[in-house]
């Protein structure tokens, strides 16, 4: 379970097909990331379990679901992704419940702004997963928790400010972009126990 707070960029060295699957190795995140064997890590909103214990860099196994379900199977040596560290019981939880689990990706439609006033990034999603979202509810995009903004249909926008904006991927991104979409948890869990 993650909260959709990120706490540090990390850049691809290798990215390696391997039958359905693949493996990924990241560079160690500056500033004390430090995460063992076996831990939950949320790559860009994916939750993957780092392997290889020994040295700085994070190693993972992604299955063919995950490389389906979102966009990492574009990744390539160079390309940065945001981590997140799995929450531990009596941390603050700064964001959402988050599970790491993507539902699908949105595309990034346009983003207008600038530092003084924060940015408005515009968004539209897979069909089918418009009906989660709904005015200031929560969305995880690439492992971020933001607040959901006027959707309409499938589109809807999220403010950012500076400080997401320079610790997170999204100051790389650009129109166009396709990013990990996970709904809220809540949401799915009313929709799936309510009778028909």
């Amino acid at each position: 379970m993650f909260t959709g707070i990120v706490e540090a960029r990390a850049q691809v060295l290798s990215f390696e097909r391997r039958g359905g699957g693949a493996r990924l190795v990241l560079a160690g995140p500056p500033g004390g990331f430090e995460a063992a064997a076996g831990d939950s890590i949320s790559v860009s909103g994916c939750c993957l379990t780092r392997i290889e214990p020994l040295g700085p860099e994070l190693h993972f196994d992604l299955s063919a679901e995950t490389l389906d379900r979102t966009w990492l199977a574009d990744l390539a040596p160079g390309r940065q992704v945001n981590l997140e560290r799995a929450l531990c019981m009596g941390d603050r939880l700064g964001g959402h419940l988050v599970s790491g689990h993507v539902d699908g990706l949105a595309q990034i439609i346009s983003i207008s702004g600038d530092r003084s006033a924060g940015w408005t990034f515009l968004f539209e999603v897979a069909p089918g997963l418009e009906r989660y979202l709904i005015e200031k509810g929560s969305v995880t995009l690439d492992g971020i928790s933001l607040t959901v903004i006027e959707p309409t249909a499938r589109r809807f926008s999220v403010a950012v400010i500076p400080q997401t904006y320079d610790e997170t991927t999204l100051g790389l991104a650009e129109p166009g972009h396709s990013i990990n979409v996970e709904v809220d948890l809540v949401g799915k869990w009313i929709e799936k126990l309510t009778p028909r």
